[in-house]
């Protein structure tokens, strides 16, 4: 069976702050500023460059990311056997990173938060080895990585003793001195393997600043729910049918490039005309030159006749 990566992750869809008219919406505090709005959490399949949306939660911002996903995370059908999760900070959970090792057979890649206690454990212990190695991403080149095996034991659920070993890549900014750690439940990766995967995320960012500026995701013409659910399904919809197109040969010139783009240079096939003929409850549908094939052959009282109706077009 071929593994899939898949990455999970919510967005903020914001609406109009005073309109108390947005039906099962909430206001929340984020980054300093007050917002209204709904959630949504999705789960993408990695393809070539892009993500293909293989399920999605609606809720409000006042969901927590994780709450909201939790179900999806645990029951998506599209989650199989040796396949790839990759999360954010907003989906830290031990026991759910045990739940989908030991039940699913899902590997889990997540960052970890620099208030935790394994954070600082995987930071030390890198740098008392220091066995650096040069960050594989060339772009990366003040950066340096190192691999802590075994972590399992520094990030303990209420149950330790069914926890799933972890293996943790630290990353070193030697340019600020500042260091960010990964784990994952692959313990068969190394540093490298663990921050390649890790890097497919940023991805999704892209997706989402696409479906709002560009497929105008949150441009809501209603404030019922209902009506704002059936629009975040067909932008979505529309969005996938898309990503699946530019995935084909045909679509392939395609990828990589913004919908504005797409519909700037995009020439339409040319379509022959076609004439409807009827008379009462018949009518004929010809393709423009067979009806003057037909025409052409037609006696002069006839084509009399037809001459007063054509000459209007």
């Amino acid at each position: 069976m071929v593994a899939d990566v898949h990455i999970l992750d919510c967005t903020e869809l914001e609406v109009a702050l005073r309109n108390e008219n947005y039906e099962e919406s909430s206001v929340v505090k984020l980054d300093g500023e007050t917002r209204r709005g709904y959630k949504l959490s999705t789960l993408r399949g990695i393809t070539g460059d892009s993500g293909i949306i293989e399920d999605i939660r609606f809720g409000t911002l006042k969901d927590h990311d994780l709450e909201l996903s939790r179900t999806m995370i645990l029951t998506s059908p599209m989650l199989k056997p040796q396949d790839v999760l990759i999360n954010d900070r907003g989906f830290l959970s031990r026991d759910i990173l045990n739940e989908l090792k030991v039940r699913r057979k899902v590997d889990t890649y997540v960052p970890l938060r620099k208030n935790m206690l394994a954070y600082e454990d995987a930071v030390s212990i890198a740098k008392s080895s220091n066995q650096w190695q040069a960050h594989p991403n060339r772009k990366r080149k003040t950066q340096k990585i190192a691999l802590v095996e075994d972590a399992g034991t520094l990030w303990q659920s209420e149950c330790p003793e069914s926890d799933v070993m972890l293996n943790a890549c630290v990353v070193w900014d030697t340019k600020d001195d500042s260091y960010y750690v990964f784990v994952t439940t692959d313990t068969a990766k190394n540093a490298r393997q663990i921050i390649q995967t890790y890097e497919l995320r940023p991805e999704i960012e892209e997706d989402y600043r696409q479906l709002k500026d560009f497929w105008r995701l949150e441009d809501f013409k209603s404030t019922k729910i209902n009506v704002i659910a059936f629009h975040i399904v067909c932008t979505l919809l529309g969005y996938l049918m898309f990503q699946l197109y530019v995935c084909t040969d045909e679509g392939s010139c395609w990828s990589g490039k913004s919908l504005p783009v797409i519909l700037k240079k995009y020439i339409p096939p040319h379509k022959p005309k076609s004439v409807i003929v009827y008379s009462g409850q018949f009518f004929a549908i010809f393709p423009f030159l067979e009806f003057l094939h037909i025409y052409s052959d037609l006696d002069p009282l006839t084509r009399n006749a037809l001459d007063s109706v054509l000459a209007l077009l």
